[in-house]
């Protein structure tokens, strides 16, 4: 579990550093990679092409993992993300990763979850 959890610490550490330390290494050459709001990209050269353009349109702020959840051969990360873009435009959601792993605990399936914040009660006032 410790390995796993290092390279998910590992993946969001390349964001926030904005430096591609060895993406080709942590995913396999067919993983799938599921954004929170569609995007899908397949395989590590993909998601490596990915990560360098789309740093080059923004800045990971934070991305602090909350908690890791193993069960088998699959791990759950609930986290908080924020980002700014060049554009003046930015992003501040919780969110949770769902990961499945090789025997090898390289990453061959990855598909995030996104819950908008701030989060609200949607019957205040209405009770």
């Amino acid at each position: 579990m410790r390995e796993r959890e290092e390279a998910v610490r590992r993946w969001f550490s390349m964001w926030l550093h904005q430096t591609d330390t060895g993406i080709c290494g942590l995913f396999t050459e067919d993983c799938e990679y599921i954004e929170s709001w569609g995007p899908r990209y397949v395989g590590s050269r993909e998601i490596a092409h990915w990560f360098q353009e789309w740093n080059t349109r923004g800045r990971v702020i934070r991305w602090d993992i909350q908690d890791f959840l193993h069960c088998g051969s699959q791990t759950a990360v609930t986290w908080h993300f924020e980002d700014q873009m060049a554009d003046g435009a930015s992003e501040n959601f919780d969110g949770v990763s769902l990961i499945r792993w090789t025997d090898e605990n390289t990453i061959c399936f990855l598909k995030e979850y996104g819950c908008r914040l701030p989060h609200y009660d949607p019957y205040r006032g209405h009770k």
